[in-house]
């Protein structure tokens, strides 16, 4: 990091929260097996990916020479919070979906699927 200008103390005050939160995470995962695992998987590497951007940038613009324009800098300040909004929605999307293959809970039919209009209990009027 140092040779990016970059000193290691702020790569680890950036990296080192995703870095856990991909260890603690995928500890649960193995543990307390969700759902969709994959998209939890998916959304904990998108969220390091999106703490590592920035350091990616740089090494990007020092190999390139591309580091004087800044156009390149508004893309990646609008590309993270992009890419950390995208692992959100797929901790969102792992946390509402259901398991594969699993039946809808009983007494969820539509009347369409009853065939028609669904019968009516005899009522008690008087």
């Amino acid at each position: 990091m140092e040779a990016f200008g970059v000193p290691w103390f702020i790569a680890v005050r950036y990296l080192g929260p995703p870095l856990f939160l991909l260890v603690a995470g995928g500890a649960l995962v193995v543990w307390r097996r969700p759902a969709r695992p994959g998209l939890v998987w998916a959304a904990l590497v998108v969220n390091l990916l999106a703490a590592a951007l920035p350091f990616l940038w740089i090494g990007v613009q020092l190999s390139t020479g591309r580091a004087d324009q800044t156009v390149h800098g508004l893309v990646m300040t609008l590309a993270q919070p992009a890419v950390a909004t995208a692992a959100w929605g797929l901790l969102l999307a792992a946390a509402v979906a259901r398991a594969p293959g699993a039946a809808r809970p009983r007494g969820s039919r539509t009347r369409a699927e009853d065939g028609g209009e669904a019968e009516r209990a005899p009522e008690n009027v008087g």
